[in-house]
């Protein structure tokens, strides 16, 4: 497993985002802050992004490159990513998903009802309006 980066630029971000059909329209410079990807800088083969509300945070943008699959960079990045939002305090990660319920299942996630998200979460423009309310909504105790 190749090493982790953090903060890959916007324009990447997107670009690798955008090759998975996943959503970019809210991403920012500031976004990227709290991302980290593996591979190249400016052509990164995975990404995972963090937006931190205190002890919550929303894990979102988890995207791995066709040839890179199932050599267990999904599973790194989000590890990483828990660890991060460990060492910033967060107690719960929560995530939306269409398409990898079952992935974030075996790592430790389980589905909530949507009515049940922290305010700042539900204030998210992920949350309110970016992902479909057909999106399994998911949380991890760290």
């Amino acid at each position: 497993m190749r090493p982790l980066h953090a903060k890959p630029s916007l324009a990447a971000a997107k670009a690798l985002l955008e090759s998975a059909q996943l959503p970019t329209a809210d991403l920012t410079e500031q976004h990227c802050e709290h991302f980290l990807y593996a591979g190249a800088e400016g052509a990164p083969t995975g990404l995972v992004g963090l937006e931190l509300f205190g002890d919550v945070a929303l894990l979102r943008s988890l995207v791995v490159s066709p040839d890179a699959r199932a050599a267990g960079m999904g599973t790194t990045l989000v590890q990483h990513a828990e660890a991060r939002a460990r060492a910033h305090g967060v107690r719960t990660v929560y995530l939306l998903t269409t398409t990898a319920e079952g992935f974030f299942d075996r790592r430790g996630y389980a589905k909530v009802a949507r009515e049940l998200a922290p305010a700042a979460i539900k204030a998210t423009r992920e949350f309110a309006g970016i992902c479909p309310a057909s999106s399994a909504f998911m949380s991890k105790q760290l």
